[in-house]
């Protein structure tokens, strides 16, 4: 009978967490550069809601 799978370790969302932060950076500083832009800002909000979730799985641990 199989067991039910052990929830992963926070440790595997860290390279996650360190991509949408990096995407992030990108997104705010092309921002910077070129304007405010409605694609731009879309991406940048849907990057910082992504975050937040991440943090809260990670229990702030990021």
């Amino acid at each position: 009978m199989p067991t039910p799978s052990e929830p992963k370790p926070e440790q595997d969302l860290v390279p996650a967490v360190e991509h949408v932060a990096s995407a992030h950076k990108i997104l705010k500083e092309l921002q910077k550069k070129v304007g405010n832009h409605p694609e731009l800002g879309e991406a940048i909000t849907k990057l910082e809601m992504a975050l937040s979730t991440l943090a809260i799985k990670t229990g702030g641990l990021l």
